[in-house]
């Protein structure tokens, strides 16, 4: 007899945190119906893993396709809907934010429609542990000045059109919420690092360019502050607030683990010389060079996560030093996997230099 498996549609399942979403869910005994565009972020490589796999159900799909989105709900019912489908890098919503608007604000829309006429159609019991969770950004907040945190009440002052479109489906998921009901959650949280990230982000991009010998590129003066927040932490904090977060509520998830840029990049340097050392001998520290800054690059990011920590008891078990010794470690092991991800049309090129 077949246990009640937990049946999660999560969307963008095959993009960097929705990939590593997915391998720790069906890992876990859940079963998945990952619908996901496969734009240029999205590797089913990421997902090898589970090929063959009764547990994984990949579709290539849009979440704005309502017909296709409506015949999944349908044909597997599932428990919840993880929304992680986005256009999501800066860079690429300074040189075009058309598809910015049309994936995270439209897409997100049609989605939130179909998953409201799929909830208002199940028994009692199984609509009332329904959940819809929407993950997004810090980016929504702003910039920080040098002191101070990001809360969940902290007012959206979104300064890119990669942010002020999450800003926009952070506000349809909340409307849908407090006008037809649906059970929603939201996390907003810090940036992401680990494995299986595509290489235009900064930590994996400056692995990929030092072991190629090329210029490390540092935008401005390399003193703008991110929180790091390892991706299986982050994925944890996701099935935390879907099992224990209260409907409609907000919960900001970070690493604690403020960093300027610049220190990052020296970090992965100096782990790069000890693991991997050039054949000269000198530092890949001599690779790093300035570069003019990006337009309207917010200053200093920093969450607060008490909120998660002290309600639902989640907390990062990874410090940065030993997130970032591990992402070294599992890109210098997978380089096929970069390798076939640079088979594409991206080449560590800098991308969003339009203003």
């Amino acid at each position: 007899m077949e246990l009640n498996v937990p049946t999660w549609l999560v969307t963008g399942g095959a993009g960097f945190i929705g990939g590593n979403f997915v391998l720790e869910a069906v890992g876990k005994g859940i079963r998945v119906i990952n619908l996901d565009a496969l734009t240029y972020a999205g590797n089913l490589d990421t997902l090898a893993s589970l090929d063959g796999n009764p547990d994984h159900v990949f579709v290539h799909g849009d979440i704005g396709d309502h017909a296709l989105v409506a015949k999944l709900l349908s044909e597997y019912q599932p428990d919840a809907v993880v929304n992680f489908a986005a256009e999501s890098h800066v860079d690429r919503s300074i040189d075009g934010p058309g598809a910015f608007i049309q994936t995270n604000v439209v897409g997100t829309l049609a989605l939130l429609e179909s998953v409201r006429d799929y909830w208002r159609g199940l028994e009692v019991g199984k609509r009332d542990a329904f959940r819809f969770l929407h993950v997004s950004t810090d980016e929504v907040y702003g910039s920080l000045g040098e002191t101070g945190k990001f809360t969940e009440i902290t007012p959206y002052a979104p300064n890119s059109p990669y942010s002020a479109s999450k800003a926009a489906s952070d506000h349809l998921v909340r409307s849908f919420h407090h006008t037809y009901g649906l059970p929603v959650l939201t996390t907003n949280c810090s940036n992401n690092y680990g494995p299986y990230h595509f290489p235009e982000k900064l930590i994996p991009l400056i692995i990929a360019r030092a072991l190629a010998g090329e210029p490390l590129p540092v935008y401005g003066d390399g003193k703008n502050v991110r929180d790091w927040l390892y991706v299986s932490d982050h994925c944890a904090a996701i099935r935390t607030v879907l099992e224990k977060g209260r409907v409609g509520e907000t919960y900001n998830v970070g690493g604690d683990a403020e960093m300027q840029n610049i220190a990052v990049v020296e970090t992965i340097c100096k782990l790069l010389d000890e693991r991997r050392p050039r054949e000269d001998g000198q530092s890949r520290m001599s690779q790093i060079t300035y570069v003019a800054d990006r337009p309207g690059h917010d200053r200093r990011y920093a969450i607060d996560a008490s909120k998660l920590q002290d309600e639902l008891g989640w907390k990062p078990r990874y410090t940065f030093e030993q997130g970032i010794g591990q992402t070294v470690d599992w890109y210098l092991e997978h380089q096929d996997w970069v390798k076939r991800v640079l088979d594409g049309s991206y080449r560590l090129e800098r991308i969003g230099t339009v203003a």
